[in-house]
């Protein structure tokens, strides 16, 4: 006797619908008391709201997420979350770099250029990154992906 239950119905690594909808629910909340509170920091870290349009709906998404200054008001964002995909705010990003704003406490969204960094200067600002928090090197070493790393310049 078979029991087809445990056949994988999603890719391995990959968020199943329980942790999706979890996921979405925190987001909702955190970006509610961003707001709320007027301040951008949680468990040490600053951060924003970022605003996206769904690669395939094309339906707005916030994604409360840590941000570190890159010079000129650029901020950097990692596209961590542990599995062996990408982010769906990443993926996202990636589909429509032109619907991209950023949401900093207290201020309205403003427009981004989003740009993955790579080569050298994606090693320099995770190097910066890792010194302010060590943590995302732990979160990588467990990764089999390599965490993309984004420049959010105004526009």
């Amino acid at each position: 006797m078979t029991n087809d239950t445990t056949k994988q119905t999603r890719p391995k690594g990959t968020p199943g619908r329980l942790s999706l909808w979890f996921q979405r629910r925190m987001n909702t909340r955190t970006v509610e008391k961003i707001r709320r509170k007027g301040t951008g920091r949680m468990m040490g870290m600053d951060v924003l709201v970022l605003h996206t349009a769904g690669r395939r709906s094309g339906q707005p998404y916030l994604t409360p997420i840590a941000w570190y200054p890159d010079g000129d008001g650029a901020r950097l964002v990692v596209a961590s979350g542990g599995g062996s995909a990408d982010p769906n705010w990443y993926r996202n990003l990636t589909a429509h770099p032109d619907r991209v704003s950023v949401e900093l406490p207290g201020e309205r969204p403003r427009p981004v250029t989003p740009h993955t960094l790579d080569g050298a200067e994606r090693d320099d600002a995770w190097q910066r990154i890792v010194a302010a928090n060590p943590r995302f090197a732990k979160y990588q070493a467990k990764s089999e992906r390599r965490y993309p790393i984004v420049r959010l310049t105004e526009r």
